[in-house]
């Protein structure tokens, strides 16, 4: 094989893996998409908006070819498509517990996603303490010559508990020997801790709902503002009642 040829096929291998990994990189744009659309109906609508944040991210080529050597598998684009699922990630942050099933429950009722495997270490939390919901979503990705099903890991937790995850893996990053036992059960007493808290705080928001419905003060004056994407607009009456008598007919 020449040089000009063996150039070429290497162009032509770097084209091959730069198109596979973008279709991950497209599935994560259209996840965002949708987390961003709930998040603006969610503030519009009900005036809360149970999303704090989104992180995403995507495993490096080399850190794929390092996961199929260790599990012994063929290095091949079907290999890595059919056995890594967590090539694209995807990180969401909420509020409050009740907030991840709420966004996964939404996620589930989107007629384009497939959800392919839910593992819910809030229920179950790990030996470690790690609590959080994951679930694998299969995302279509229209590309100029054909559909791709991409799947992604989807991560949702609660501030507290992605507090907690982060600074254990600060803690114990490149650290390859067992745990001792004594820190394994400080984890899980800070993991208890973390979730106490979400709970608490989580009472609070539920009671403090309760006073706000309780307040009807300027309730009436509220109904008729309208705002979208900073814009504000005044609802005439007349509308209101003439949209009421229709949805009563």
């Amino acid at each position: 094989m020449n040089l000009l040829s063996s150039v070429s096929q290497f162009q032509q291998l770097k084209q091959l893996i730069t198109r596979f990994m973008m279709t991950y990189k497209f599935a994560l744009d259209e996840m965002e998409t949708k987390i961003e659309i709930l998040k603006e109906e969610f503030q519009m609508l009900h005036d809360y908006n149970p999303i704090e944040h989104t992180k995403s991210r995507l495993k490096s080529p080399e850190s794929i070819m390092n996961k199929l050597v260790r599990k012994n598998l063929d290095i091949s684009l079907p290999s890595i498509k059919e056995n890594i699922r967590d090539i694209a990630g995807l990180r969401i942050t909420c509020s409050f517990i009740k907030d991840i099933y709420l966004i996964s429950d939404m996620l589930q009722r989107q007629s384009d996603l497939k959800v392919l495997e839910v593992k819910d270490y809030i229920k179950q939390p790990k030996p470690n303490g790690y609590q959080s919901l994951h679930m694998l979503i299969e995302v279509p990705v229209f590309l100029s010559d054909r559909v791709e099903r991409v799947c992604i890991e989807v991560q949702i937790r609660t501030i507290a508990m992605d507090f907690w995850a982060s600074l254990e893996h600060k803690i114990f990053y490149k650290y390859n020997a067992a745990v001792p036992d004594s820190l394994v059960q400080e984890l899980k007493a800070a993991a208890e801790s973390v979730t106490a808290l979400d709970r608490q705080m989580e009472r609070l928001h539920r009671e403090m709902g309760e006073i706000k419905a309780d307040n009807v003060i300027d309730a009436e004056e509220q109904l008729k503002l309208l705002q979208i994407d900073n814009q504000q607009f005044n609802i005439p009456i007349a509308l209101l009642e003439m949209i009421g008598d229709k949805s009563d007919n």
